[in-house]
């Protein structure tokens, strides 16, 4: 029986992360047990749409990774010609059986593996490309298409991952107490850049891609189920939730971005909404607030308001000064400024705007400049931002935001 090639897409990426978690229990080498899981889904995801899923699917994956594995090793041992005493160890019986029982992985073991892919030791884009790899399943080929760079580059990027583990000597493991906290906040960032990047694509010819943002959402999902009692892990779903309903409608037909405030709010999501601000409205009380709770908050005030006139702006800036006590940044300021121009007037805006023209972390920005433009306009002084505006657009790599900030500056008239 066949099957459509989507479900199975579905199916795997559910799967990946746990018949890697069975092999790395088994062997611990992250490196070629990760490519052995890739191998198998390749064959899975050539195999399965023409031929049906199997019955055990999982058991299937399990059995072919375990395969390329110990042929692998049989290669490499035979290149080196002595004796394979590692593998050995390893009877080919056991790896070309389905798991037993008490190898079946639990939720706690894909846990263990997000913290393994944001090990200290990556570099931020490291962890980003090893999470989307080995726990979100995509190809490298997808990885490389989302971030806008070649299969090969992303490829050296992941080997260089797992050779850095390797190194490091980071074993399929929890990490100790002391340090599961700072490693889940790591996860948490890692999770909040890919839905970013999905949500606003930071360049290329689309405002969106759906993949990643989706993606985000599932293993934050994931990440709730094993730690509901987390305060940040919740306020991220919730701020998750709560933006992606907006998604259906911050785009033209022709791809083009629609702000905020011109959105039509009929097609934003409500069952997403519901559940973010549910969430979010559970969270806040029990937990110690943290930023990602404090910008679901935010995003509910935005959601829940039946027009932009009626937005709660007092509340929107009162949580924005929270926010920048909690996790002071560029940003958070950056938006404080919007509120604070949309309570106290576009003067105030500008003002606080002018505190962030030296910070290096916004330099050159288009977001910074983008801001000062709508200010500006506000304000009523319509040929400093029509400049802004150009400017802005000069300075994003996105086209669909660049064609925005154009159509802003034409709109002031000519100059």
């Amino acid at each position: 029986m066949t099957v459509r090639a989507d479900s199975v897409e579905g199916l795997l990426r559910r799967l990946a992360p746990e018949v890697l978690a069975v092999l790395l229990r088994r062997h611990s080498q992250f490196d070629a047990c990760e490519d052995a899981v890739q191998e198998a889904l390749l064959a899975a995801a050539l195999q399965w749409p023409a031929e049906g899923v199997p019955e055990h699917p999982r058991a299937w994956l399990i059995t072919v990774a375990s395969r390329r594995l110990t042929d692998a090793w049989r290669a490499e041992h035979a290149r080196r010609d002595r004796e394979h005493a590692d593998f050995a160890a390893v009877p080919a019986s056991e790896l070309d059986a389905p798991a037993p029982a008490d190898e079946v992985p639990s939720g706690d073991d894909t846990l263990t593996l997000l913290l393994l892919c944001c090990h200290p030791s990556l570099s931020p884009s490291s962890q980003l490309a090893l999470t989307l790899r080995a726990v979100g399943g995509l190809t490298t080929t997808e990885i490389a298409r989302a971030f806008l760079v070649p299969d090969a580059t992303m490829g050296q990027r992941i080997s260089r991952a797992k050779a850095t583990i390797k190194d490091a000597g980071a074993s399929f493991s929890m990490p100790p107490d002391d340090e599961r906290d700072a490693r889940l906040k790591v996860v948490l960032h890692v999770l909040y850049v890919i839905f970013n990047e999905g949500y606003t694509a930071t360049s290329g010819p689309s405002l969106q891609r759906r993949d990643l943002a989706t993606e985000a959402i599932r293993l934050t999902r994931l990440v709730h189920r094993l730690l509901p009692a987390d305060g940040e892990v919740a306020g991220l779903l919730a701020l998750m939730l709560l933006t992606e309903a907006r998604h259906g409608a911050r785009t033209s037909p022709d791809g083009s971005l629609i702000p905020l405030a011109e959105q039509d709010r009929s097609l934003w999501r409500d069952e997403l909404i519901r559940e973010g601000s549910e969430l979010i409205a559970a969270t806040l009380p029990r937990a110690r607030v943290g930023p990602y709770q404090l910008q679901a908050a935010i995003a509910a005030v935005h959601a829940e308001a039946p027009s932009p006139q009626e937005t709660d702006w007092p509340q929107v800036l009162a949580l924005y000064e929270l926010l920048e006590r909690v996790a002071s940044n560029p940003m958070a300021t950056l938006n404080r400024a919007v509120a604070l121009a949309m309570v106290h007037g576009p003067h105030a805006g500008l003002d606080l705007l002018a505190t962030l023209d030296d910070d290096e972390r916004l330099a050159g920005h288009h977001r910074l400049t983008s801001v000062r433009a709508h200010l500006l306009e506000l304000a009523g002084d319509t040929a400093a931002a029509r400049e802004a505006y150009k400017l802005a657009a000069r300075q994003t790599t996105s086209v669909p935001e660049q064609r925005h900030l154009e159509r802003r500056a034409a709109r002031l008239g000519a100059g």
